[in-house]
């Protein structure tokens, strides 16, 4: 059987800081929930992470997002469900998720802060690279989603 390593155990103080940071995102940012959802649940759907994936849907519905647009999530662009500052908070997830393999783009960053201020757009960066951390942590600790 494989060991369990817990990384709340064992990094309790930078874990301390993650929760910190997530309790920003929650009480110092204009970023709304539902933004936060979608970029929570779309990063996770992009690395694989079934772990936080089943959290952030289970989230996501409790703060009332509707289950069709929760199944329609990863082909947000084939739908007429998202709003536009939705779809660019989507894409931009998508990019800054997937950097490494394709870049940002310089047309979505001007797109994005069209609808976004300044400091919303660094909110936002800020989501995907934290969700984006946490998929790593329990993918590579081996998080699984038991009954």
């Amino acid at each position: 059987m494989m060991k369990k390593i817990t990384y709340y155990d064992n990094a309790k103080t930078v874990m301390k800081l993650y929760l910190q940071i997530e309790e920003y995102f929650k009480k110092e940012t204009t970023i709304s929930k539902t933004l936060y959802h979608l970029i929570k649940i779309r990063a996770s759907q992009i690395n694989g992470c079934a772990h936080c994936l089943n959290m952030h849907t289970k989230e996501a519905l409790k703060d009332g997002e509707s289950t069709e647009r929760l199944f329609l999530i990863n082909t947000w662009s084939e739908t007429n469900l998202f709003t536009l500052k939705e779809k660019l908070v989507l894409e931009l997830t998508e990019q800054v998720t997937l950097i490494a393999d394709y870049g940002m783009s310089e047309d979505l960053y001007e797109r994005v802060l069209g609808e976004f201020s300044d400091k919303e757009y660094t909110d936002l960066i800020l989501i995907i690279n934290q969700i984006n951390s946490w998929n790593r942590l329990s993918i590579s600790h081996f998080n699984t989603v038991d009954k």
